[in-house]
């Protein structure tokens, strides 16, 4: 297969992949209750397969195009443009620990410990841009103030750590789901 070609349908995969992505964040729903704005989404599952089937620029290309999508078609307005920015920064580092961990050797050990590497640094991600970046933000310019809500560090630590431990497991299982059940599939391609 010529490179033109093979480049033509590379993008025509990441297009048809950012597009499900985009759509897969219409569907999301909270995993811990009294934070109802906490949202699991499986957005994240086209980025791995362009993982899978391609490489980590690609995996990015689809993150990327996805989240313009959101920002530009379905913009919530202050919660978008706060946690939009967030959300990928923590999605890209599950992305790029799978990416380098299980990539090159597509192991089960590889496999968890790459997902186990993202979701830490997703988890730890989100705990710092919440307290340096989210709840200044949304105090300023949505008047919610979490610190006078929840207090800090129970929101911090009762709230965001079991969140992103339990979303990066979610993600961790269902893609390796997925992978299994399309594996055949992606070796055709």
């Amino acid at each position: 297969m010529s490179t033109s070609i093979k480049s033509t349908r590379r993008l025509a995969y990441i297009a048809i992949l950012s597009a499900v992505s985009f759509l897969l964040m219409y569907f999301s729903f909270p995993l811990i209750p009294g934070a109802s704005f906490l949202l699991v989404d499986f957005s994240i599952l086209p980025v791995l397969l362009a993982l899978a089937i391609f490489d980590l620029k690609s995996a990015f290309a689809v993150l990327t195009l996805r989240t313009l999508l959101k920002l530009l078609l379905n913009n919530g307005g202050v919660g978008t443009l706060i946690g939009l920015p967030m959300n990928y920064i923590a999605l890209s580092l599950f992305i790029a620990a799978l990416g380098l961990m299980w990539k090159k050797k597509q192991t089960f050990k590889s496999y968890c410990l790459g997902a186990g590497l993202g979701t830490l640094g997703l988890t730890a991600a989100m705990i710092i841009l919440n307290y340096i970046y989210a709840a200044p933000l949304y105090a300023k310019f949505a008047n919610f103030d979490i610190k006078a809500i929840l207090g800090m560090a129970n929101y911090l630590f009762a709230m965001v750590l079991p969140f992103n431990l339990i979303e990066g497991a979610i993600f961790a299982v269902s893609f390796y789901v997925l992978y299994l059940a399309i594996k055949p599939l992606i070796a055709k391609l």
